[in-house]
């Protein structure tokens, strides 16, 4: 279980320095925060390769959603716990530079106002990293019993979804947000946060009164209330991060659009 861990540990870290240094070398006009922004997506996206695969493994491999049992339910969760640690440093690097770069003098160095600045930004996603090293990581591999291996597999598989978050962020940076790419790219954040953020969790109710035949609308009242209240608490946050999606891509299709109005010529 160590090796698993330290191995995580030493990669994703590793290999965001090393993205950074090779960024900085071949594209040397690139700012300190293209750079970091840039190498901070690519590794969540090869991070959420890898959990939505372990995750599509685990539930293909799962007959019975209770009992059976997968490897990588406990190795991924090992392998990946340190990038949920190093990614709350990366996303502060991120802020940070970019903060300095548009010249603020707080921003000349380090400081509880920095890190405060920072948490009052990106507060939901820092605690819910927090929330994945506190409480996911311990119930996974200790407190659980050896059960729902198949579940584990569909929470990884909600990660499915940030590769193309990260492809859109890093298109804005480069200056194509007007470009066709990012269009079919924001279609493709929607539709699998949608399925794997939201719809997973009516699934999971679904496959576990299939298998003890409940009745859908009688699940949430055979589960535990620890068990309903963890997936509410989990589920929050993605709906609210669903409607901030919808919304930026709403504005984005308003403002192309009055962009099309206004280039058209008029006829008198």
């Amino acid at each position: 279980m160590l090796t698993i861990f330290l191995s995580g540990f030493v990669f994703f870290p590793g290999f965001y320095f090393t993205l950074k240094h090779i960024f900085k070398t071949r594209f040397k006009k690139w700012k300190d925060a293209d750079v970091a922004l840039i190498s901070e997506r690519m590794v969540s996206s090869i991070h959420a390769i890898m959990a939505s695969t372990s995750g599509v493994l685990i539930v293909a491999s799962c007959s019975d959603i209770m009992t059976d049992r997968h490897r990588l339910a406990t190795d991924f969760v090992l392998f990946g716990a340190p990038y949920m640690a190093y990614d709350i440093y990366a996303m502060y690097q991120v802020h940070y530079l970019s903060e300095q770069d548009k010249g603020h003098e707080a921003y000349k160095g380090h400081s509880l106002h920095t890190v405060t600045k920072f948490l009052h930004k990106d507060f939901l996603l820092v605690l819910h990293h927090i929330a994945l090293i506190t409480i996911f990581m311990p119930v996974t591999l200790f407190l659980r019993r050896g059960l729902g291996d198949f579940f584990i597999g569909c929470f990884l598989t909600t990660e499915l979804s940030t590769p193309f978050v990260s492809i859109g962020k890093v298109l804005i940076q480069l200056g194509l947000q007007d470009s066709t790419l990012h269009k079919i790219n924001g279609l493709m954040v929607l539709l699998t946060f949608f399925l794997c953020r939201i719809l997973l969790f009516p699934f999971m109710y679904w496959v576990y009164g299939h298998n003890y035949n409940i009745p859908f609308h009688q699940v949430a009242f055979h589960l535990p209330l620890h068990c309903n209240i963890g997936n509410l608490c989990i589920l929050a946050p993605q709906v609210y991060w669903f409607s901030l999606l919808c919304r930026k891509a709403r504005r984005l299709y308003l403002r192309q659009h009055k962009k099309r109005n206004s280039d058209t010529p008029k006829t008198k």
